[in-house]
């Protein structure tokens, strides 16, 4: 393996997960007897330019084409979206005479608001099924991925965009160097790049170990981020804290002719990466001690309920969901069934582990003692959705980044 970014081949290991099923495919019940393809899950880090990175062993191919998230199913998330595209059009004076291209646009959870801002726009979604769910709403959307082919026949079709979104798929791409370039070939001389990425300080400093799964090829501090751009001519101009999957960034990029100087928030961010030690290899070696500490303590309380007779089930079915239930070793003996609001989901069962996934009501239905969150970066928007629960005395519970209960 050599880095996807510089092609050094110093990679330190930095923690293995052990193999396990990519996590979205969820299986049917025709697939329960079938054997299962698991891949090893490791996270390294090049030591030269400071990537974590793991193998590119599944192909974007096997895991877009046909996807199982869908973004809007997620309300908390939609308004995030919302919010974004209002202070962009603020940020960027954008109005009927501008072009936004969405990079993943999934469902159009996002360039929805952009169609209502009378802007015109379009998305570049790989899903076939998701890409026909963003039409549907009215969100103009081709189904294709991005490559520096792809870009160029948009850019002649569409015009340079003012304003290109990639928001939660920079780490989705293993052609790194190549999805780059083409993200510079969709963008106006003077546009703008938006990426949002989960931050990988909060991954080594949290523990947020969940976030490692076969989709996410490389996870980015604000540094690495800046140096992956800089391969195009994109120089970081800005950056933004973000609450959103635990802790993420959103960075502000623009061609090198017209970037500027870095904005303060950037040099404080690149200073409180440094002080966490993520400017050095040594910064990162706890994480797998992180990992285990999560896995023992959550097994414990699982096993705790059951000896006690208390019921168990789980809210949510997320690609972290599944890193963290293969890593821990949980099957239906501890938690009894997971439900999710996207119908895909129903009726299928959680890669790996095989826990049957349900619709949401279930849990009304059933009274269950304890209801154990899975998207734990949800907490505010799941804590105000199962407060029902208490009506019974049930308990919410996240599994990170330490084992707690909702507050009251």
């Amino acid at each position: 393996m050599r880095c996807r970014l510089c092609g050094s081949d110093r990679l330190a290991s930095v923690l293995d997960l052990g193999a396990t099923p990519p996590c979205e495919r969820f299986l049917t019940v025709e697939q329960l007897d079938a054997p299962e393809p698991t891949y090893p899950l490791h996270l390294r880090l090049c030591e030269d330019c400071l990537l974590l990175q793991i193998p590119a062993l599944i192909s974007p191919e096997e895991t877009f084409t046909d996807y199982a998230y869908f973004a809007s199913y997620s309300d908390s998330w939609v308004e995030h979206a919302r919010r974004f595209v209002v202070e962009s059009v603020d940020r960027l004076e954008l109005g009927t005479h501008s072009r936004v291209v969405e990079v993943a646009s999934n469902d159009g959870y996002l360039l929805q608001h952009v169609v209502h801002a009378g802007i015109p726009c379009v998305g570049i979604e790989p899903s076939v099924n998701v890409g026909t769910a963003a039409r549907a709403r009215g969100v103009p959307t081709r189904t294709e991925f991005l490559d520096p082919t792809t870009a160029a026949a948009v850019r002649s079709e569409f015009g340079p965009a003012d304003l290109v979104v990639a928001n939660n798929v920079y780490a989705h791409v293993p052609d790194l160097v190549a999805f780059t370039m083409a993200l510079r070939t969709l963008m106006a001389e003077t546009g703008w790049l938006s990426i949002e990425v989960h931050h990988a300080l909060n991954l080594v400093r949290l523990g947020q170990f969940d976030t490692v799964y076969h989709e996410h090829f490389q996870y980015y501090t604000v540094l690495s981020a800046a140096r992956a751009l800089a391969v195009a001519g994109l120089a970081v101009t800005d950056v933004e804290v973000l609450p959103t999957h635990g802790g993420s960034i959103r960075i502000w990029a623009r061609p090198d002719g017209v970037a500027g100087a870095p904005s303060t928030q950037v040099l404080e961010l690149l200073a409180s990466e440094k002080l966490a030690g993520l400017h050095e290899v040594d910064g990162y070696v706890h994480l797998a001690e992180q990992a285990r500490a999560v896995r023992h303590q959550l097994l414990g309380f699982l096993l705790d309920c059951r000896s006690s007779g208390r019921s168990v089930v789980g809210y949510g079915a997320p690609g972290k969901g599944n890193t963290l239930l293969n890593y821990c070793g949980i099957r239906p003996d501890l938690l009894e069934y997971t439900v999710d609001r996207n119908p895909y989901k129903h009726g299928r069962f959680t890669p790996g582990t095989r826990i049957p996934i349900r619709e949401p009501e279930q849990i009304a239905k059933d009274r269950p003692d304890v209801v154990l969150a899975l998207p734990w970066n949800l907490e505010p928007e799941l804590t105000e959705q199962l407060d029902y629960i208490k009506e019974w005395g049930g308990q919410l519970v996240f599994p990170l980044p330490r084992l707690h209960k909702a507050a009251a």
